[in-house]
């Protein structure tokens, strides 16, 4: 097994685990209760403080801070956690907050996320696998991101918010409400613009599927009825389409917020 290298100039505090092949460049800074799995790198001039477990071979570049209290005035130093999963992207400047106790004191970073310059994540967010954001995308406090979410630079989404699986929140975004599996939302304030047809494509569904996705999606946001009689209306139509369901059972879930939904002079 390869042993950490540090260099001279970073400081590594007494208590921090270091794993198998974890490289630490020139002045970086690792607080005591950091956990680096195997292969982690800091490159150089990153912060990693608090406490901190990040995932086998993620990459961490010059300034990123990462684990330092929570950006919550109702903070009061409780003990809270950063967990980052395994083979992520944190590029420049990238900051990242543990949990608070409002929010069960844990932020969760899935694997295979990928944070470019300036991007930012807030306390005790819930971000999936294979998530994209841009950079300068701003993530307020317990925000839920699903597996493959993408979003443009400079987006932002307010904290509460619940982002489906697949979802794309466009560039200069401003995402104030859920925004469904698959969707797309566009816009300040946002508004739901159609499905996130480019990445479903991009991730392999077959066309079938997406012409149901459509079609569903045409029934959920028709403007007759209400949207709680449309959901069981789909239910029915598409009894055995999984992703149809996923969408459905994510508006039924509800949260703090309302669902995007189509523009008045944007009809589905």
């Amino acid at each position: 097994m390869r042993e950490p290298f540090v260099h001279p100039s970073a400081i590594v505090e007494s208590g921090a685990v270091l794993g198998a092949g974890v490289r630490i460049g020139p002045f970086c800074h690792v607080g005591p209760q950091v956990e680096l799995a195997e292969g982690v790198e800091l490159v150089s001039h990153a912060v990693v403080h608090g406490r901190t477990n990040v995932g086998a071979r993620t990459r961490i570049f010059p300034f990123a801070s990462i684990g330092h209290q929570p950006q919550d005035l109702k903070y009061h130093g409780e003990p809270s956690t950063l967990d980052i999963g395994a083979d992520c992207l944190i590029r420049e400047g990238v900051t990242m907050n543990p949990g608070t106790e409002a929010g069960g004191l844990r932020t969760v970073v899935g694997n295979n996320c990928t944070f470019l310059a300036n991007s930012h994540i807030g306390h005790d967010c819930k971000v999936g696998d294979h998530v994209i954001l841009s950079n300068n995308v701003m993530v307020a406090g317990h925000v839920t991101l699903g597996d493959y979410v993408i979003c443009g630079g400079g987006a932002a989404v307010i904290q509460f918010a619940r982002v489906g699986h697949h979802a794309f929140v466009g560039g200069i975004t401003g995402l104030e409400n859920d925004l469904i599996p698959y969707g797309l939302a566009m816009g300040n304030r946002a508004h739901l613009a159609g499905l996130n047809l480019v990445g479903l494509r991009r991730r392999g569904f077959s066309r079938e599927a997406i012409h149901d996705l459509r079609r569903a999606y045409r029934l959920l946001f028709a403007q007759e009825g209400t949207l709680k009689e449309r959901v069981e209306d789909v239910a029915a139509e598409f009894a055995s389409h999984p992703q149809v369901h996923e969408i459905l059972d994510f508006i039924r879930d509800g949260g703090e917020r309302s669902i995007c939904t189509p523009a008045a002079d944007r009809p589905a």
